[in-house]
């Protein structure tokens, strides 16, 4: 009973953004951001290496739900050991449920024990508009040559219940191995779940 609840409350909160995703298999939005540390990262000088694109809420259930059971963490940890560039991004502006300053996104990192490359920081949307990203968690993977291979949620059981992890296809593993051995990427979309992203405006 408490995991519908708890999933038709978050997905009645979902106002989905009016734009268009990027089309996979098409070259992936440029963008530059900074991250928590002041660094800023462009898209472009990561050509030659794959691209994780992570959607992030501390806040959402169901971020707490892949960060809690430590599923982001080990994929984040097992990407970047493999040189994938794991770039988790908050898209959440200033004043809304999930937006950190720098210091707080730190904090979060370190109590998470997360892993990503960076934690990069889009308040004014403009990156997530251009990628088409409605909740959080969302994932964009993007290949060496800067073409976008992947979009779509972390996995295939829209939930927040962490009992779920285990069942479901993670798609970031899966897309990460096939790219890694030159094959078709084989689930190259799958409807995001989650939050909505908390865009301003």
């Amino acid at each position: 009973m408490m995991k519908s609840t708890i999933l038709a409350t978050a997905l009645a909160a979902f106002v989905v953004p009016a734009f268009a995703a990027p089309v996979v298999g098409k070259p992936a939005p440029a963008f530059e951001l900074a991250d928590s540390n002041g660094t800023k990262h462009a898209l472009e000088q990561y050509k030659g290496r794959v691209i994780v694109l992570e959607w992030n809420n501390p806040e959402c259930p169901f971020v707490r739900k892949h960060y809690g059971a430590k599923n982001m963490q080990k994929q984040q940890a097992e990407a970047t050991a493999a040189g994938v560039v794991w770039l988790t991004i908050n898209s959440g502006a200033e004043g809304k449920q999930g937006h950190l300053d720098p210091a707080g996104a730190n904090a979060y990192l370190a109590a998470e024990g997360a892993k990503p490359t960076a934690y990069l920081f889009d308040g004014d949307g403009t990156v997530g508009r251009a990628y088409g990203a409605r909740t959080t968690p969302q994932i964009a993977i993007i290949d060496k040559d800067g073409m976008l291979r992947y979009q779509g949620g972390i996995d295939s059981i829209a939930s927040a219940d962490v009992e779920d992890i285990a069942r479901a296809v993670q798609y970031v593993p899966q897309v990460l191995s096939e790219l890694a051995a030159g094959k078709d990427v084989s689930v190259t979309s799958s409807e995001p779940y989650g939050c909505s992203v908390k865009y301003g405006g």
